[in-house]
């Protein structure tokens, strides 16, 4: 689990890294300053202040803590369960809310948990996001989708 929970972070930073050595925040507004890839998916430095969406923007330190404290949840739950997919799934997202958390800590400037999460991923008909919040919704979908796995009842089982 902490494999897993440490690649997602360690992606994420990199990317985050690379990103603002490569690109201007609101370059877009610039004729060729972002990185198209392909069809509407480019490259598009902007930052975060609030929740997912870029709402909520005043709540960012709040937002910062509960995600640190979902993280510690998950990370006990999945350490406390034999199901590899779930414990899969529970390090991604830990992996995602630590590497946002990162940033809210680093990049702190109004005090703890206050700062900005880098976001660039832009695909231009949703809100840009970044590899943390890729690996949040993806292991969220994961998790729905286990949630309807059939599972034998105890009944069932004798």
């Amino acid at each position: 689990m902490v494999a897993i929970a440490g690649a997602i972070v360690a992606l994420d930073q990199l990317t985050k890294w690379w990103v603002l050595r490569a690109l201007e925040p609101g370059a877009c507004s610039e004729p060729d300053a972002c990185i198209d890839v392909i069809w509407t998916l480019r490259l598009n430095l902007v930052f975060n202040s609030g929740a997912s969406f870029g709402t909520a923007e005043s709540l960012g330190p709040l937002i910062g803590v509960l995600s640190l404290c979902m993280a510690v949840l998950l990370t006990w739950v999945g350490s406390r369960t034999s199901d590899t997919a779930h414990r899969v799934v529970y390090a991604c997202i830990v992996g995602g809310a630590l590497g946002n958390g990162i940033d809210r800590v680093v990049r702190a400037e109004d005090g703890p948990l206050s700062g900005e999460v880098i976001d660039f991923i832009d695909l231009q008909w949703w809100p840009v996001f970044n590899v943390a919040d890729s690996a949040i919704v993806l292991s969220v979908i994961a998790a729905v989708i286990l949630s309807f796995r059939s599972t034998p009842s105890p009944a069932r089982r004798r």
